[in-house]
């Protein structure tokens, strides 16, 4: 989803991935072969490019440290601050010696350090694995330290964190350049679904002129006190009394700002691809006063034309984005955007076209099979008497 804007950018953009099937490398004008985590993947890679970016916040930093030390490429975000995002436990520690809002959160070491963080929190916490996790993996709210014996062995240490009472989850992206330049997107509300983020409203309805621009400088100052380059992403809990705290970070575009690609001036991947090439930033302002995200997760149907044909036709204004993933049940595999004015008409017509992708798909799916079926019955029933070739 960089490529398109970097094309017309003019940047050269060769992409490393392990697989030609990948929906990345499927696009791209140069293609590497490799893991992520393969020193010599990403060497190769780095060797081809003036600056190293991330869809995913996986590289070792020990690579990412050998290709800066070698000169070989500029890291964008670097290591030094990518940490923050692919470590919870470094995170948490950071930001709290930041002074940056936080929940209560403990590093336990034990299934015995655990049981006394749960007494301290009242029984409950959540508790997460400090890499790896995403989209609820390595998430479990647990009231009994047995119930991550298992995490001990695998992870050692692990971050435990209170239960906080939101109302809603909120996310702010800003964007910033290598010299300090920075800009901040509007603050949306993100609803999620089985741990996945399913539905996004920008601006975020109800909040404050003041509370959004406290929001945003919350997330430009992580930026800079973390030394930012890219995008970033800080998803939020808001409680009811209008207190924020911060959940988790990303170093990359993000889900929660997939809108921007058609409800602000400038849309996140072209705005990360501005920033770690360091180009001037482009404007954040909305292009209508609403904008409405909601992802498509994966069905039964593996082909998503037919659905796609229905939603727009029904909704010419709809804008479609489709990853070309694999289609499996509950996986994140494209979405749909509306901009307007009022966010109920819009959160409908957006559940609508989502309902005809996935749901028509399905059923023409169902259909072409049981016609297939249908055919082939019929085929094998006509005239049992007839001689086969065998016999003739």
């Amino acid at each position: 989803m960089m490529l398109g804007p970097a094309i017309e950018l003019g940047l050269a953009t060769p992409v490393l991935a392990t697989d030609p099937a990948e929906s990345a490398a499927a696009v791209a004008g140069q293609v590497l072969l490799g893991r992520h985590d393969d020193a010599e993947a990403v060497q190769a890679l780095a060797d081809e490019v003036d600056v190293v970016t991330f869809d995913h916040e996986h590289v070792p930093a020990e690579i990412l440290q050998t290709i800066l030390g070698d000169g070989r490429a500029a890291v964008r975000p670097g290591p030094a601050a990518l940490v923050h995002a692919q470590d919870k436990l470094v995170m948490r520690e950071r930001l709290t010696a930041l002074g940056h809002p936080c929940p209560r959160w403990w590093r336990v070491r034990s299934p015995e350090e655990l049981s006394a963080a749960l007494g301290d929190a009242g029984g409950r916490l959540v508790v997460k694995t400090p890499r790896g996790g995403y989209d609820a993996h390595g998430v479990r709210v647990v009231d009994d330290a047995a119930q991550v014996a298992d995490w001990f062995e695998e992870h050692g240490d692990l971050l435990a964190e209170e239960l906080v009472p939101f109302t809603r989850e909120l996310s702010a992206q800003v964007a910033r350049r290598p010299g300090g330049e920075a800009v901040a997107y509007p603050v949306v509300h993100s609803v999620q679904k089985d741990g996945v983020c399913y539905e996004v409203v920008a601006p975020a309805a109800g909040l404050e002129s003041a509370d959004q621009e406290r929001i945003q400088a919350l997330a430009l100052a992580i930026a800079e006190d973390l030394d930012v380059v890219g995008m970033l992403a800080v998803e939020l809990f808001e409680t009811a009394d209008g207190a924020i705290s911060v959940n988790e970070l990303a170093m990359r575009p993000h889900n929660t700002g997939h809108w921007s690609m058609d409800g602000a001036v400038t849309g996140q991947f072209e705005q990360h691809l501005r920033a770690v090439a360091d180009l001037p930033l482009g404007s954040t302002a909305p292009v209508a006063p609403v904008a409405v995200m909601v992802n498509l997760l994966g069905g039964t149907a593996t082909d998503l034309a037919p659905g796609v044909h229905a939603a727009l036709a029904a909704d010419p204004e709809l804008k479609v984005h489709l990853y070309g993933k694999s289609v499996r049940p509950g996986r994140k595999i494209g979405h749909v955007t509306v901009v307007g004015q009022d966010v109920e008409e819009l959160l409908e017509r957006a559940h609508r076209a989502e309902h005809l992708i996935i749901d028509a798909s399905a059923s023409a799916s169902a259909s072409a099979s049981a016609s297939a079926s249908a055919s082939s019955s019929a085929s094998a029933s006509a005239d049992p008497a007839a001689p086969t070739k065998e016999t003739r």
